[in-house]
């Protein structure tokens, strides 16, 4: 693959064959930042899972880096004011239509378990753009309170692509090194929580690197 001249000088500063430590990896993946805008900071972990499975779930990690997301709660009755007094920007039962009518002003949904057999009509609009209440990831339960305040603590859903990777931001290239780290951190200890028992190797491999520059291995083993 070609890449410009910005992206060959940055990748010029090191030796990317090499593996480092974490707080080096995230410390040269700042250096050799280029564009113009705050680049995302994106950790990549490579698992060895089974045919036909997978990772999903959910974390919240120490340094935020994202503005505070709008929740959207399908509920009814008494759970309608505990979702609003949590912190939802929209709740009720109501919204169910206004999504079938393709209004998708919100950025993560939670449903109470009764309201799952008329949300779930919602699959083609709300599942195509990752937008489904899902009992795995904490956005299915009857504690909307809860829900709600992890979220807007900046709970994230991570999960495994089809070829076993998972990609996920994890800063910003302006933040304090240490924080990101920190970050890059939890996200390993929470994946590799995820170890099927009996797995000799579950994190085959890690890396590191901005949105437009290249990426760093991380010396990472599992345990640590």
């Amino acid at each position: 693959m070609k890449h410009g001249k910005k992206y060959n000088a940055a990748a010029a500063k090191y030796d990317l064959t090499k593996k480092y430590d974490v707080a080096s990896a995230c410390k040269m993946v700042q250096d050799m930042k280029f564009a113009k805008f705050d680049e995302t900071i994106e950790a990549h972990v490579v698992l060895r899972l089974e045919k036909n499975a997978t990772v999903r779930d959910t974390l919240v990690f120490p340094n935020q880096f994202r503005g505070e997301k709008k929740v959207l709660v399908f509920c009814k009755g008494d759970k309608v004011k505990e979702a609003l007094d949590a912190g939802a920007a929209y709740a009720g039962e109501e919204y169910i239509e206004k999504v079938k009518g393709g209004w998708l002003d919100f950025d993560v949904a939670v449903a109470t378990p009764d309201m799952m057999k008329d949300v779930g009509r919602l699959g083609m609009v709300l599942g195509r753009k990752g937008l489904m209440p899902n009992p795995k990831t904490g956005t299915v339960t009857p504690d909307v309170a809860g829900a709600v305040a992890e979220l807007k603590k900046g709970r994230t859903e991570y999960r495994a692509d089809k070829a076993g990777i998972v990609h996920i931001a994890v800063g910003k290239c302006s933040m304090d090194a240490d924080k990101v780290v920190a970050n890059v951190n939890t996200l390993l200890s929470e994946v590799n929580k995820k170890k099927p028992v009996g797995t000799a190797t579950f994190v085959q491999s890690v890396s590191v690197s901005s949105s437009m520059g290249p990426g760093v291995w991380v010396d990472y083993k599992e345990g640590e």
